[in-house]
C-alpha cells in the first residue's frame, strides 16, 4: 500500500488490518461517544486530543447531560468546523444518579448506531492523552479478533494502578473500546442507579468469551479524581465496599482487597471503611444490582485470581 493510501484512510478514521496470509488488507473504523454534565473545566484538553488524533473516530458525538457550567459553549467553539464532531443536548435531569451516563450513552449511541463502523468507544470529558493514542489501541484490535474490550491504565497526578495487583483484564471506564459485535453481545450498558456500569460491562463481555485488556505501553491522563464529585475520599471507600457487595463481590476477596487498600491513601482507613460497607450492605441485606449467573462467574474468577497471588493449584477451584 502506498503512504498516500495509508495517509488518506488514517484521516477518515481507518486503520490498516493484515490478514494472517498478508494478502489483503480491510481498514478498522472508530465512533466515539462522550457522555458529560458540567466538565466545563476539563473538556476541551479532551477536546484539543481528540481533534489532534491521527487516526480520528468517523464520528464523536458528545451528549450534555443539563449542563449548566458552560461546557457547551466550549465544545461548540472547539468543534467549530469539525463536521465529525456532534454535540447533543438533553435536558437537565431532576434525579442524579450513575444510571444518567448511560441514558446520556444511548442518546448518542443513536446516532451512531447505523454508521459503518468496528469499534465504539465511550470517551469520559476529563481525560487527555497522546496523538496516537487511538491508533494504539485500534491496533490492538487488529491483531486479535477475540479482543473485545480494550484500553490502557490511566494516571491522576502520580497516581496509577499498580499492575501487579490490578488484573489487566480489567479495563477503567474513563476510556472504554469496544468491539462492535463484543457491544451486541452484552447488550451495552446496563442502567445501574448505584455505578458500576463500566465494570458490569467487562466482566460482562468475559463471561460472553470475549477477551478484555488493558495494555500497559500507553497511559492517558484522568484530570478529576475518580469520584470527588460525589464524595470525599472517606466517603468513597465506604461507598466502594457497599458498591462491591451489590456487584457481587465474595467476602473473601474483599478482605484481602481491602488490606491492600489500607497501604494506599487514605492510608488504613480507605480499606477499613472499604470493607466496613461492604459488611453493612451484607448485614442490611442490600439488594443485589447484577443477576445469578453474573456473580458467579465474577465470585469464580476472584478466587482464581486470589489462588494464582498464593500459587494454589486451580484445579482446587470449582
Amino acid at each position: 500500500m502506498s503512504v498516500g493510501n495509508k495517509l488518506q484512510m488514517q484521516v477518515a478514521g481507518e486503520v490498516p488490518v493484515a490478514t494472517p496470509e498478508n494478502k489483503s488488507v480491510t481498514p478498522l473504523t472508530y465512533v466515539l461517544i462522550t457522555p458529560a454534565r458540567n466538565e466545563a473545566d476539563f473538556i476541551e484538553s479532551t477536546l484539543q486530543s481528540v481533534i489532534s488524533q491521527t487516526v480520528r473516530p468517523l464520528k464523536w458525538v458528545i451528549v450534555s447531560d443539563g449542563s449548566t457550567d458552560g461546557m457547551d459553549e466550549i465544545v461548540s467553539r472547539c468543534a467549530s468546523g469539525q463536521s465529525w464532531i456532534e454535540l447533543v443536548r438533553m435536558p437537565e435531569r431532576r434525579e442524579r444518579h450513575f444510571a444518567g451516563k448511560v441514558i446520556a450513552f444511548n442518546a448518542g449511541y443513536a446516532r451512531v448506531k447505523d454508521l459503518p463502523y468496528d469499534i465504539i468507544g465511550n470517551l469520559d470529558a476529563d481525560v487527555s492523552f497522546d496523538a496516537d493514542y487511538f491508533d494504539f489501541v485500534l491496533g490492538k484490535f487488529a491483531e486479535n479478533p477475540g479482543l473485545g474490550v480494550a484500553g490502557t491504565p490511566f494516571r491522576e497526578g502520580s497516581l496509577q494502578y499498580d499492575y501487579r495487583f490490578t488484573s489487566i483484564e480489567h479495563v477503567s471506564g474513563q476510556i472504554q473500546l469496544f468491539r462492535r459485535a463484543c457491544f451486541a453481545d452484552i447488550g451495552g450498558y446496563v442502567p445501574i442507579k448505584t455505578g458500576g456500569i463500566d465494570l458490569v460491562a467487562v466482566i460482562t463481555a468475559r463471561m460472553k468469551g470475549w477477551q478484555t485488556r488493558t495494555f500497559l505501553e500507553k497511559t492517558y491522563l484522568h484530570h478529576r479524581k475518580m469520584s470527588s464529585a460525589k464524595h470525599g475520599p472517606l466517603g468513597t471507600a465506604f461507598d466502594g465496599g457497599r458498591t462491591d457487595y451489590t456487584h457481587g463481590c465474595d467476602p473473601v476477596w474483599e478482605v484481602f482487597r481491602s488490606v491492600y487498600q489500607m497501604t494506599r491513601p487514605p492510608i488504613v482507613l480507605g480499606g477499613i471503611l472499604g470493607l466496613a460497607g461492604f459488611f453493612w450492605a451484607m448485614a442490611t441485606r442490600a439488594e443485589k444490582v447484577v443477576p445469578t449467573e453474573f456473580i458467579q462467574f465474577r465470585k469464580r474468577e476472584q478466587m482464581r485470581r486470589l489462588c494464582d497471588c498464593f500459587h494454589i493449584k486451580r484445579q482446587q477451584v470449582p
